[in-house]
């Protein structure tokens, strides 16, 4: 998998949660905006970090298994945010 591409799909997926949540906020007034901008504040912070490990990633590891876990990491880091955003409209 090409470095562009890694980032590229950070960008992407964590544009299409903070998309998510600014419709999630409109739909439900009832929650307060503050909870949901901590959630897209999240989104950026866990983008953030996972551009900066593919910009630098540790020594000693093979490439491929290092960013093939960044990707999990990205997967398993959106589901948990999506998770939150669902509990959110359970309340």
């Amino acid at each position: 998998m090409n470095l562009r591409v890694i980032k590229k799909d950070i960008e992407f997926l964590v544009s299409d949660f903070i998309e998510d949540a600014l419709l999630f906020s409109m739909f439900h007034e009832e929650v307060p905006v503050e909870k949901v901008e901590d959630l897209m504040n999240e989104a950026n912070d866990l983008a953030d970090s996972l551009i900066c490990k593919v910009n630098h990633p540790e020594k000693d590891t093979k490439k491929k298994t290092y960013y093939n876990g960044l990707v999990k990491e990205l997967y398993a880091g959106l589901d948990a945010l999506c998770e939150k955003l669902s509990a959110l409209a359970k309340k």
